[in-house]
């Protein structure tokens, strides 16, 4: 019995019959346009209390319910919010952003139409039915008593008495099925007229492909700069360690070093977590550029024991910003490169030139040096490239006459 009932009474038909209840609720102001409509062109004084009137002005409200769905597009997430929590259906087939087009705000309509349509018919019901069907239940125990709680004279029969129970469960099971009926119906037609459109899977697709080019920025300005560091904060203790009882002034610079490296790469991490945090970092530590960090670049890759030969021939301070940023992060990389799969007390010779309208950056050092200092995955080299394909540039790694050697051309003009 109780799986019979299930689909009238059921969690999921309850609140498909409140969502009908809503739909009845938000008609009503459209049934009062429509009977100031109805009763002066009928020249009716009381429509309220005349129900083919008041058929009539529910009639004539539709239309207007549509037009009020067509010109406001906030109808549609807020509809679909609705039957998203009452109809049982999943978030993904509704879209939840304002109807956009005339495609669109046509379905969103028609959804309104039928929602306030069935809504008003159910709601309508509900008011009615079940008051009718508990005197029809009540009346065999009234009749005992001498009462047949204002029923016609038909009704005092002994069958109508038997009847008149049985009457009013088949009408409560019918006003179940109805509502029943129409939330299925209504659940059914809800992702084809309130789905997303192919201009909504657009703009979904584009907004998620642009929150993945910001992780994969943030990627990697954290592989460069937590990477770097820890690469050379290892190979700085580590020249530390050894030389400490024999050379401590150079101990003592390794340690130094190390302090240097890890406030800068905890005032660069808190500008990435700034970005996380507030879109773009307002009041966080200004990104490092070629202008104005490069030497101490080089000096701290130095006091690990790494002899770094730079010849610099290009102005960093001419520069574009954008390009001089991004051109520190790929000289931060390579160097990070040599420090992890070549070693330390190794030479790295870096040259950073313009040549033919492009800024020509290229780090060499020795293949076959001592172990690396940690298993590298790659990920600098793919870094480094789509930083040089973002600026329009090239950038090309590998091994060449004993050495491995990253050469990166930039653009220098239209950088941003």
């Amino acid at each position: 019995m109780r799986d019979v009932l299930r689909p009238l009474f059921g969690g999921r038909a309850r609140r498909r019959w409140i969502h009908l209840i809503l739909g009845g609720a938000l008609a009503m102001p459209y049934v009062f346009v429509g009977e100031l409509i109805v009763g002066p062109a009928l020249d009716a004084r009381y429509v309220f209390g005349d129900l083919p009137l008041q058929l009539l002005s529910f009639a004539l409200g539709l239309p207007l319910a549509a037009l009020t769905a067509a010109v406001f597009p906030m109808t549609r997430p807020l509809e679909a919010g609705a039957a998203r929590a009452l109809c049982g259906i999943a978030p993904d087939r509704l879209a939840h952003v304002p109807a956009r087009g005339r495609a669109a705000r046509g379905r969103t309509a028609a959804w309104f139409t039928l929602h306030l349509g069935f809504g008003g018919i159910v709601a309508g019901m509900s008011l009615a039915v079940p008051p009718f069907a508990a005197v029809l239940l009540a009346l065999p125990v009234a009749a005992a008593f001498g009462s047949r709680l204002g029923m016609p004279p038909s009704f005092g029969g002994a069958g109508a008495l038997v009847v008149a129970p049985v009457a009013g469960a088949v009408l409560l099971l019918a006003l179940a099925g109805c509502a029943a009926g129409a939330g299925a119906l209504l659940a059914r037609w809800a992702p084809a007229l309130l789905g997303p459109t192919p201009e909504d899977r657009l703009a979904a697709a584009e907004a998620r492909a642009a929150d993945l080019a910001v992780r994969n920025r943030l990627a990697r300005e954290l592989h460069d700069s937590v990477g770097h560091a820890l690469s050379a904060v290892m190979l700085q203790a580590s020249a530390a360690r050894r030389v400490l009882d024999s050379d401590p002034e150079f101990a003592r610079e390794a340690l130094a070093a190390i302090e240097d490296t890890t406030r800068r790469t905890v005032g660069e991490l808190d500008a990435v977590l700034g970005v996380l945090r507030d879109g773009d970092g307002p009041g966080t530590a200004p990104a490092p550029t070629l202008a104005a960090d490069l030497d101490g670049l080089l000096r701290r890759t130095r006091a690990g024991g790494v002899r770094v030969t730079a010849g610099v021939t290009v102005d960093p301070a001419a520069l574009p910003p954008v390009l001089s940023r991004e051109a520190y992060r790929i000289v931060q990389e390579g160097l990070s490169n040599a420090l992890r799969h070549a070693g330390e007390r190794i030479e790295v010779r870096l040259r950073v030139e313009a040549a033919d309208g492009h800024l020509a950056i290229t780090v060499e050092n020795p293949l076959g040096g001592a172990a690396p200092c940690r298993p590298g995955g790659g990920h600098g080299l793919r870094g480094m490239a789509d930083r040089a394909r973002l600026l329009g540039g090239t950038a090309e790694a590998g091994p060449r006459e004993g050495t491995w050697r990253l050469h990166v051309r930039l653009p220098m003009k239209d950088t941003g």
